[in-house]
C-alpha cells in the first residue's frame, strides 16, 4: 500500500509540473503569434507556480514577452517608458537568477544582439532589443522637441548600459536642463566611472549643479577631483578661486592664483581676482597694478577697464574726504596740492571707463560716472555729450533721479 501511495504522488506531481511545463510551452506559442496579452497572462501564471517558479527560462519568456509588448506599442507616452522598463526589470530578475552570469546559456539570451533589419520571427527581443528601442524613440522624441519623453527615454537606454557615454549623457544634460538635478547627477556621475573618456564636460555640469545648489563646498570637492584629472585647465582653475572666495579661505585662493598665474601669466579673469584678493587685503595700490594689468592683456576687458577706473575714483575719493577733515590751517596749506592729485586720478580714470563703456554703451551706471567727472574738469562739451546719451536712455529729468 505505501508503494502505491508513494507512486500516486510522484504521479500527481509529475502530473503538476508537467501541466506548468505546458503552460510556458503555451506562452511561447501565444508569443510568436503575437498574442501577447495571453502570452503574459501564462507566463505570470507559471512564474508564481511551486514547480516552475525558479527556473530562469520562465522569466527569460517573461521579459521577451514584455519586450516585445514594448517594441509593438506605437505611442510615445509615459506608458510606453513603463512597458520598457518592466521589460529592464524582467531581464534583470532573469539575471539574477543565473548569478549574473553573462556567459550562462540565459545570460547570451539576454544579452543577444539584435540586428537592425532582422525578420521578426529571427528577433532575439533581448535586452539589447529594449535598448535599442528606447534609443530610437529618444531620437524621435528629441526631434519632435518633446524633451521631456526623450529624456525618459534616453534615461531607459542609459540604465539599461550604464557604461554607454553618449546615453547617459544625453540622459544627464536633458535632466538637467528639464530641472531634475538628481536625476542629471545619477547619469554624470556614471560617466566619470568610464574608464578612458573625456569627463571635463560632466564635471562642469556637477559643479554647475552643486553651485546652482548653494552647495559651495561641494562645488570645491568637485572641482578638486577633476583638477587631479585636469590640472591644465583654466576653467576649473577659475571655479576654484571663485570657490575659495566664496568659501573666505583667501589665503588659499592666492595661492591658486598665483600658481595658475605662473602658468598662464595673461589670463584676465585669474588676474582681475588676484586683483580683488589684493583689494580685499587692503592693498590697493596692489590691485590696482593687477586690474592695469588685465587691461595692457586684453584691452577690451569689461571688468578689468571698469574695476581699475572704479579703484582711481576711490582713491580721488579718498583724497577729497581727507581735505574735508583739513583744518583751516592745513586747508590753506595742503588742499591745492591734494585737489591737483584727486582730479588728476579722476583724469586717469576717464580711459578706462571710457572703454569700458564702448563694450556697453547702454550701460547709465558708467555714463553718469562719465558725466559726473568731466562736469568736475569742467570738460563741458564731453560732459554735455554724455548728458544727451542719458537723456536719450533715462528722459530729461535724469539729473532729478
Amino acid at each position: 500500500m505505501k508503494k502505491l501511495l508513494l507512486s500516486l504522488a510522484i504521479v500527481v506531481l509529475s502530473t503538476a509540473a508537467f501541466a506548468q511545463k505546458k503552460v510556458v510551452r503555451s506562452a511561447n506559442k501565444n508569443f510568436k503569434k503575437d498574442n501577447l496579452e495571453v502570452a503574459l497572462e501564462e507566463i505570470q501564471e507559471a512564474a508564481a507556480h511551486e514547480d516552475t517558479k525558479d527556473d530562469p527560462g520562465t522569466y527569460l519568456l517573461k521579459a521577451q514577452i514584455l519586450t516585445k509588448m514594448f517594441d509593438q506599442y506605437e505611442e510615445y507616452d509615459m506608458q510606453s517608458v513603463e512597458k520598457g522598463r518592466n521589460a529592464f526589470n524582467a531581464f534583470m530578475e532573469t539575471m539574477k537568477m543565473v548569478d549574473n552570469d553573462k556567459n550562462s546559456k540565459i545570460g547570451k539570451d539576454v544579452y543577444k544582439e539584435e540586428i537592425p533589419g532582422m525578420p521578426d520571427n529571427l528577433r532575439p527581443y533581448s535586452l539589447v532589443s529594449v535598448k535599442l528601442g528606447a534609443f530610437q524613440r529618444a531620437i524621435d522624441t528629441y526631434e519632435e522637441d518633446d524633451f521631456e519623453m526623450a529624456y525618459e527615454y534616453f534615461a531607459l537606454a542609459a540604465d539599461i548600459e550604464p557604461t554607454d557615454t553618449t546615453l547617459n549623457f544625453n540622459a544627464g544634460f536633458l535632466a538637467n536642463d528639464l530641472g531634475k538635478p538628481e536625476e542629471a547627477k545619477k547619469f554624470f556621475n556614471r560617466l566619470l566611472e568610464v574608464d578612458g573618456y573625456d569627463k571635463l564636460n560632466a564635471y562642469y555640469f556637477l559643479i554647475q549643479m552643486a553651485v546652482n545648489d548653494n552647495d559651495t563646498e561641494g562645488a570645491y570637492d568637485v572641482v578638486s577631483q577633476a583638477r587631479t584629472l585636469y590640472p591644465e585647465d583654466k576653467t576649473l582653475t577659475e571655479f576654484e578661486i571663485q570657490l575659495l572666495l566664496q568659501m573666505d579661505k583667501l589665503d588659499d585662493a592666492v595661492k591658486s592664483v598665483e600658481a595658475a598665474l605662473v602658468d598662464d601669466p595673461d589670463n584676465v579673469n585669474i588676474r582681475l581676482r588676484y586683483g580683488y584678493l589684493k583689494e580685499q587685503s587692503g592693498d590697493i595700490d596692489g590691485a590696482l597694478e593687477q586690474y592695469k594689468k588685465t587691461v595692457e592683456s586684453q584691452p577690451d576687458f569689461f571688468e578689468g577697464n571698469f574695476y581699475t577706473g572704479a579703484l582711481y575714483l576711490d582713491k580721488a575719493r579718498q583724497i577729497l574726504s581727507e581735505i574735508n577733515d583739513l583744518s583751516d590751517e592745513e586747508w590753506e596749506k595742503r588742499a591745492p596740492e591734494m585737489t591737483e592729485q584727486a582730479e588728476n586720478l579722476y583724469k586717469e580714470a576717464v580711459p578706462y571707463f571710457e572703454r569700458a563703456v564702448a563694450q556697453r554703451e547702454d550701460n547709465t551706471e558708467i555714463l553718469e560716472i562719465l558725466y559726473n567727472i568731466h562736469s568736475r574738469l569742467k570738460n563741458d562739451a564731453e560732459a554735455e555729450k554724455y548728458n544727451k546719451r542719458l537723456v536719450e536712455l533715462l528722459g530729461p529729468d535724469w539729473l532729478e533721479g
